[in-house]
This record gives structure tokens, sequence and C-alpha cells, in this order.
């Protein structure tokens, strides 16, 4: 099965690329606006002494702190203002998608179209507001425990901490709309993906440099580089692997014309909800490791201490809890994202229908038997993508960046931005066909 690059580069004349200038425009604003949150990513919170906090970060960051500093590219160890990253942002995303399933309100909104997903956006941005004012202030209150890392803590500390790191996240959330609608690629996806590919070069220099020095053999080194190209290889065939129901559509008349029946396809995903499991699963079972540092470092043992020493990372009890966490996670979040009813009821009200299968109700609950049966397979290849490479990482103490989380992330945000990519080209093309034919109809 060809990957998307390779059907772009396939199926797309290149030199059509040179002239589609619109396509060079979001490109270029893409890479400028990642860019800008790059730079953003090295200018550190006022109030707070740098050297100190480094020291800090050092001996807690086997914790979520490690994870969430992947995500935020570096930031949160040098404790910039963009910190908190866009995390809020995505977090507030999903509450509101698990709520639009709940509340009936929310999920007319989400039926009534262009207008409804305005709104429901509006709310999304009020809740982003609101987590990550809660996450700053918790931010400000644990760095005024660490001593020597707050140069004068009190009121104004934690007040300016929260506006500076709130108005962060407001920009990176504003920023990352601005990709998607004036750019090429998600926004949100393109900067969570910037930040962990930036990353990569001194990840690599450090692995190669701790084989230099003998802490890491030749033959593991060889190993992670053949175990980082296949698990890449493999997202990606299974990133694009689908169940595709057949759905037929009888013949139909329309006046005098009388149109022939047709037969298209309702593509399911193996993987429906994407990178959420991993990303959850992970910030829950290091969230108990992280309190227990924070604990330690001021004095404090006790319960979380216990958990955090069964939970560290190659114990049994973490592999096996992360695996469970991650099945949970896929089904929950693709019983989320996906209803069986409502599609049934959209084919019924088109004509079309599974053949064998009556519409309606029937066709909910053999598309939901389908679904789930592709679900367990997702939930397996998302388990074991993250699991090899968390088993080489725990026992081999290589960076955070060679796990399943970030190349997940890394290959499935590239095939998205390829495939837009490819859909920007082949409509340039398009349109460029259509004024040649408009030009050939002047000429006759």
């Amino acid at each position: 099965m060809a990957s998307a690059a390779e059907q772009l580069a396939a199926n797309v004349n290149w030199g059509a690329f040179s002239k589609a200038e619109e396509l060079k425009k979001r490109i270029w604003f893409t890479l400028g606006a990642l860019v800008v949150y790059r730079l953003g990513t090295y200018i550190p919170l006022p109030g707070i002494d740098p050297a100190a906090f480094e020291a800090a970060f050092t001996g807690n960051k086997q914790g979520v702190l490690e994870l969430f500093n992947m995500f935020a590219g570096g930031a949160v160890q040098r404790m910039a203002i963009f910190a908190l990253n866009i995390m809020p942002y995505i977090s507030a995303s999903i509450i509101i998608q698990l709520l639009t399933s709940v509340f009936p309100t929310l999920e007319a909104l989400k039926k009534e179209g262009e207008s409804g997903r305005k709104v429901i956006n509006q709310y999304t941005r009020y809740l982003t507001v609101f987590l990550a004012a809660f996450q700053a202030y918790g931010i400000a209150v644990g760095l005024e425990g660490q001593a020597g890392v707050v140069t004068e803590p009190g009121f104004l500390f934690r007040i300016s901490t929260v506006l500076t790191l709130m108005g962060g996240t407001m920009f990176l959330m504003w920023l990352g709309e601005q990709i998607t609608s004036r750019g090429i690629g998600n926004g949100s996806s393109l900067i969570i993906f910037a930040g962990i590919v930036a990353a990569f070069p001194s990840a690599i220099a450090n692995t190669l440099e701790l084989g230099r020095q003998g802490a890491i053999s030749t033959g593991l080194i060889i190993a992670v580089i053949v175990m980082s190209i296949s698990v890449i290889a493999f997202i990606v065939f299974m990133e694009r692997a689908q169940r595709r129901l057949v759905i037929t559509y009888p013949k139909r008349q329309q006046g005098n014309r009388v149109y022939e029946g047709q037969t298209s396809f309702l593509p399911l995903k193996l993987n429906t909800a994407g990178v959420i499991p991993p990303i959850f699963a992970s910030s829950l079972l290091l969230l108990p490791t992280t309190i227990a540092n924070f604990s330690q470092a001021q004095g404090g043992t006790g319960f979380l201490a216990t958990v955090a020493t069964y939970l560290g990372h190659g114990r049994p009890l973490y592999m096996l809890a992360y695996v469970g966490l991650i099945v949970f996670f896929a089904f929950f979040y693709t019983a989320i994202v996906f209803n069986p009813t409502e599609t049934a009821d959209n084919l019924k009200k088109h004509g079309g229908f599974i053949l064998g299968i009556r519409p309606g109700e029937r066709t909910a609950q053999y598309i939901d038997k389908i679904l789930m049966r592709v679900t367990v397979l997702g939930a397996a290849y998302l388990a074991v993508i993250c699991l090899l490479p968390e088993i080489l990482i725990s026992y081999a103490a290589l960076p955070f960046y060679f796990g399943g989380t970030s190349l997940l992330i890394v290959v499935s945000v590239t095939m998205d931005t390829v495939a837009q990519i490819h859909g920007h080209l082949q409509a340039h093309q398009y349109e460029g066909l259509i004024k040649k034919a408009k030009l050939r109809g002047k000429r006759r």
C-alpha cells in the first residue's frame, strides 16, 4: 500500500507546483508561523531564576513534565511563555466533544451546521481560558514551592505568571487557527509536531554521545534506528487502513430522467481515535510520579511515593495499566466521534442501504458491530506501537522522543499535511484544465 508521500509524487505533476502561487503562499505562511512559535519557546517567564529551575526540572523530569516538555518543544524545561503550549485548547476541545454527546443543547448546535460550529468553537475558547488560567496558577504555586526558583514570590508573581502563560496559550490557539485557515494543514497539530521535531536533533546527538561514552552499546543504537524505521512504516500502513462498507443507491427518477443505481463506500478507519488514547494514558500514568517527586522535594512521603514506585517505567504494573488505558480510551473516544445511529439515518434519508441489511436501526447495529471489531484491531495496534518503544526507553534510558506516542504524532501530522498539499495541487491542476477548456471554446 503506497504512502501519502508516494501518492503525491506519483499522481501530481511537480511542474504545477511552481505555478501554484496560492499553495506556495500557504506553505510560506505556515513556516513563518511555526518560526514565531519556536521563538516564543525561548522567551523565559519573568520572575524566575533559569538556572535554579533547570536544576529543579532535572530532578523531576521523569514524570509528566518530560511528556509535556516534549509536546511543548522544550518550553517547559526553559519555563518559557509558551510552557503550557496548546494543550489546554486541545483538552478543551475534547471536553466539549464529550459534553456534546451528553447535553442535547450542544448536540443541537452541532447539527445546525456552520452557525452552530461557530458557537461551539466560542465555548471551546472560553473553556480554554479557564483551563489555561487554572493550570498556570498551579504552575505558579509549584514554582514558589521550589527553593530559589522564584526571585520574588508572592501575589504579584502569581498574577503575572497566570497572565503570561494564559496569554501564551491564547496566542498559540489563535496562531493555530490562522495556520488552519490561511496556511496548510491543521494548525494545532502542526504546533505540537514542530515542538517534537525540533527536539529530534538534540535527542539523536545525546543518544550518540551516550554511545561514544559507552553508556549505550552500538548494537542498541542500531536496534533503535531499525525499530524507529519499522515503527514509522507500520504507523503509515495502519493509519491508512480502512474497513469499507459498500453502500448501494437504487435507481431514481427526477422528472423525465432516470438515474442508474450507484455504489459507494463508507470508510471506517482502523484508528478512529487517533493519538488521543496514548496521550491521555501517558498523562494519567505519569501524574502520580510527578506529584510524588514534588512531594519528596518538599520533604513529604507516603502513599503517592509507593504508587509512583510501582508505576515506574518498565514496571509490570505500569505496562499493564498503560495498555489498559490505551484500549479504554480507544473505544471511548471512537464512541464519541463516530455515531452509527446518525450515520444510518443519513444513509436512509439519501436512499442508501447496505445489501442484506434493513435501513434504519438494523443498519446502525450492523455499522456499530463492524466498528467495534475494527476498533479492537486499532486499539491493539496503538498498544503495540506505544508499548514496545516504552520497554526500550525504560531499559535503555533513551529520550521520550523515540517513543511510540511522539512517532505516531509526527507520522500522522505529516501524512495529513501531505494529503492537503496533494489536494491543493490537484485543485490547481483542475482549475488550469477548466481555463484551457474555456479558452478553446472562445477560439472556436
